[in-house]
């Protein structure tokens, strides 16, 4: 499991997260959502790694990894999709594949990725920032069937993408959730999120407002409130 116990931190003396616990167990999916500003994105550089939290804990399988720096928390099964398209843009798709590899077999890789996107297989010698938004993504995406990472933290992954590939990128979320990976994710489509969540939390100004499963949800009145995003 991983765990996020009672997490206060921020950027430059600014306080974001306030005494936030979220739990992301094994094979789960779990949807973080909130209004913009709302401090999810602060939640996830945490728990990745790549902010350290000013008190409470990080907690992966048992073993305390508070303040570590991103590759211990990769090495213990985290991979972190960002906002926005977490590419090299100046490198080829298979170049970023391979590191994506982080040293494992380049060819067993780019299998990987092309099961994951079957596009990818056909722009390999392209460079990745001349791919389209939707391309981007999927390369992005695809690091999490590369890596077999345990527990992937998703950050608005559909956001700027055509219909059409938000339905391709959710059908991708739907089977890493099959093959048993554990998801963490942040979305603006609140019912996309919520057909595949487990469990949910809210947040609202740094703080967990609302924390159980999707069938609990006043959906009417919290949504209202709290999110203000695409439902």
């Amino acid at each position: 499991m991983l765990e996020l116990d009672d997490i206060d931190a921020g950027y430059g003396g600014a306080r974001v997260l306030r005494e936030v616990s979220v739990w992301l167990p094994p094979q789960s999916v779990v949807a973080l959502l909130g209004t913009n500003g709302a401090g999810k994105t602060t939640l996830l550089r945490v728990a990745s790694g790549l902010l350290t939290p000013t008190s409470g804990h990080l907690t992966i399988n048992g073993k305390d990894l508070t303040g570590k720096r991103p590759h211990t928390l990769a090495r213990a099964g985290v991979c972190h999709v960002p906002e926005g398209r977490g590419v090299f843009p100046t490198l080829t798709v298979k170049e970023n594949i391979l590191i994506q590899a982080a040293g494992g077999s380049l060819d067993e890789a780019v299998e990987r990725a092309a099961t994951a996107f079957p596009i990818l297989k056909e722009k390999l010698g392209q460079l990745a920032g001349s791919l389209s938004g939707g391309q981007q993504q999927m390369l992005a995406l695809a690091r999490a069937y590369v890596t077999d990472a345990d527990y992937v933290l998703l950050d608005e992954v559909s956001m700027g993408l055509a219909p059409v590939v938000v339905d391709e990128i959710f059908e991708f979320l739907g089977r890493l959730a099959e093959d048993g990976r554990a998801l963490l994710l942040v979305e603006q489509y609140v019912s996309r999120a919520l057909e595949l969540a487990d469990y949910v939390y809210l947040m609202n100004r740094g703080r967990i407002e609302f924390a159980g499963e999707p069938g609990e949800l006043d959906s009417d009145r919290l949504v209202a409130q709290y999110l203000g995003a695409h439902t």
